[in-house]
């Protein structure tokens, strides 16, 4: 076994390599960038490097850097995570040339799988059954479009190189081919350095089953049963568990034995994941099941794997890469139970998703499972650290166990109520909401659920009385506690022999709310409401409601719903006629990648005007109401939070 690692990451992933690392007696090694200095996996790590400044491309991007630091810190193996440089087979190279050993497959390895037509073709010839579509090397739009009708529409895009949901389009019909092409390409070489595409036929009744695999160095190569992903947005997972809902014997053999030929057809050592996609428009059956592409790393999903076969993933890949041969062999490792796994991001699900940004003034977990129930928290970060438009937004993978499915959906729902988290808009009320989702919660679920039920979903319900009453209560009391006091208590302070009140602001979307707070003679408070919510008596609250102060702010949790409110400075003089309605804001830092229109150009409600990429992704800007362009952002610029992207003519409304 290894004496010393450096982790090629940062993150939750770091974290949960550390954790291993620290309960085998192994040492580690951090790298960060500037963002990171303070970051979490930094604090837990032995011993930490600076890499470069907070880009990705300049820090943990830089495998020469990344190198430097094992070598000079006397780490023996780089263990690198997922994404970054997980899957890229140059850098092993590097590693392994520098003397040290790639905790993961060989670069030979990674080349047979990293790019999705080639490893297509080679999966055929193993005898893998793969989705229908072309894989070739041509890439001239007459031939892919041609390709496309003779597959049948509607068809995928997807980049050929990289994943996540990056540089893929699903295109209806042929007049939008060649639109969704040029998006597809420019996200792909954005995200991978590479535009190159496949087109697939897609399954109208798509599930995403995936088989965990893991090989050694000995030729031998075992399953662990698989993960169901299909419950994505924007193709990006959101909930995974194990094993898949409604799997029969038939398709699990036919799909596992699949997996493992796939992964001896390369050679394959370390842990692995074969994705594939399945028609489940008549049920699973072991003859509707397609090869998509393999994960030549750990996945982010990994711990529900782990749940339900009492594995430690992280444990077997450092074995393996010590030279040890598989810890068990495939009659050993059996299944136990059902497992759930929801990602916790920073983004607000009311507009489609958009990444957040912000800092995390207030973080709370649940602190126990649910009775019957196991519970992992993983995550990267603490409260008062800061979500940066730099890297993934996520915050925290909450994973349970139950000894069936309904449990550990019960488990899971319980969790989310629990979870509470104020500075920047999270997705939790959207994961309590899609766990209570009928078909979900039956196990009919596809990759397409999300978007048919996405308004349901993503609705929040307006504040109640007694919400809005709380967050009066605990804003009155402003000049007295500190975010973490009650807010009951600081208010008794100013009750004397007869009532007492004090007047209060909120501001919740675009209602404007004014409360008064009153002290009765017994302790009880009264909260006198302005609009929007009528009025409401806080001495109804027969218990503290759970909420977080922080600066400017008060959030009042509401089963998984974080209720925030702006608690503005009575002294501050807002000039509130600044926020002009004659022009567009940037959402969110990112760069200007396309300019559709022109100054001076007239536009309707609705039109595409420019897209802005940013967290990797593409976002489409789009005018408010019809009206002509005065100004708009030049393509290349890189734009901040709040950067006036289209200014519209004054007389727009004219």
């Amino acid at each position: 076994m290894f004496t010393k690692i450096l982790i090629a990451n940062r993150g939750e992933i770091a974290c949960r390599v550390m954790r291993t690392a620290r309960k085998l007696g192994v040492r580690t090694v951090a790298v960060y960038s500037d963002a990171d200095a303070r970051a979490l996996h930094v604090e837990m790590a032995d011993e930490a490097v600076h890499i470069g400044p907070s880009p990705v491309g300049e820090s943990y991007l830089r495998g020469d850097k990344i190198i430097a630091a094992a070598l000079a810190t006397g780490a023996e193996a780089i263990h690198p995570g997922y994404g970054f440089l997980s899957e890229n087979p140059d850098f092993v190279d590097q590693v392994v040339t520098a003397g040290l050993t790639f905790i993961g497959p060989s670069a030979a390895s990674i080349r047979a799988m990293g790019l999705k037509d080639a490893a297509k073709r080679l999966m055929e010839k193993a005898g893998v059954p793969v989705v229908p579509g072309y894989h070739g090397e041509a890439q001239e739009i007459v031939l892919l479009a041609s390709k496309a009708r003779e597959i049948g529409y509607p068809v995928l895009i997807k980049a050929r190189a990289g994943g996540g949901g990056k540089g893929m389009r699903k295109v209806e019909h042929p007049d939008d081919f060649s639109e969704a092409l040029s998006g597809a390409r420019r996200e792909a070489k954005a995200a991978f350095g590479d535009d190159r595409v496949l087109v697939e036929k897609y399954v109208d009744k798509p599930r995403h089953i995936e088989v965990q695999v893991f090989g050694d160095n000995f030729g031998n190569a075992v399953h662990l049963y698989e993960r169901d992903c299909s419950a994505q947005r924007r193709h990006q997972k959101v909930i995974e568990e194990a094993p898949a809902p409604g799997m029969t014997p038939e398709l699990r053999k036919a799909m596992t034995d699949a997996a493992v030929k796939a992964a001896k057809a390369i050679n394959y050592s370390g842990a692995g994941t074969i994705e594939f996609i399945v028609d489940a428009s008549q049920g699973l059956k072991a003859d509707r099941f397609w090869f998509m592409e393999m994960n030549t790393r750990l996945q982010v999903e990994h711990p529900v794997t782990e749940m339900v076969t009492a594995t430690d993933l992280v444990e077997w890949q450092l074995k393996v890469a010590s030279g040890e041969r598989l810890p068990r062999e495939q009659a050993e490792i059996s299944l136990s139970g059902h497992a759930f796994e929801a990602r916790i991001y920073a983004e607000d699900a009311t507009k489609g998703f958009l990444p957040a940004t912000g800092t995390l003034h207030h973080l709370k977990f649940p602190d126990t499972a649910p009775e019957g129930a196991t519970m992992r928290i993983e995550t990267g970060v603490r409260a008062g650290d800061t979500i940066s438009p730099y890297y993934d937004p996520m915050i925290a993978k909450l994973v349970v166990h139950g000894k069936d499915r309904p449990a550990a959906l019960g488990a899971l729902a319980a969790a989310l109520r629990q979870t509470e988290v104020a500075g920047s808009t999270v997705n939790t009320a959207f994961l309590a909401a899609l766990s209570a989702d009928p078909d979900f919660s039956k196990g009919d679920v596809d990759t397409g659920l999300i978007g048919r039920h996405q308004q349901a979903l993503t609705e929040i319900a307006p504040p109640d009385c007694e919400t809005v009453a709380a967050a009066a209560l605990a804003a009155s009391g402003a000049g007295e506690m500190s975010p973490s006091d009650d807010p009951w208590s600081s208010l008794a302070g100013y009750q004397h022999f007869h009532p007492t009140s004090r007047r209060t602001r909120l501001l919740y979307g675009e209602h404007d709310i004014t409360a008064k707070v009153s002290v009765r003679p017994d302790g009880r408070f009264a909260v006198t409401l302005d609009a929007p919510s009528g009025s409401a008596n806080a001495q109804d609250l027969r218990t503290t409601p759970r909420l977080a102060r922080w600066p400017g702010h008060v959030t009042v949790f509401s089963g998984a719903v974080g209720y925030t409110f702006a608690v503005p400075d009575p002294l501050a003089r807002a000039d509130e006629s600044a926020a002009a309605s004659g022009s567009l804001r940037a959402p969110m830092p990112g760069l200007v990648k396309l300019v559709r229109v022109a100054a001076g150009e007239a536009v309707t409600k609705g039109q595409p005007l420019l897209i802005l990429e940013a967290m990797k992704m593409e976002h489409t800007i789009a005018a408010p109401h019809d009206g002509v362009v005065a100004e708009i952002a030049s393509e290349g610029a890189q734009v901040t939070d709040g950067t006036v992207l289209v200014r519209f003519a004054e007389d727009v409304h004219a």
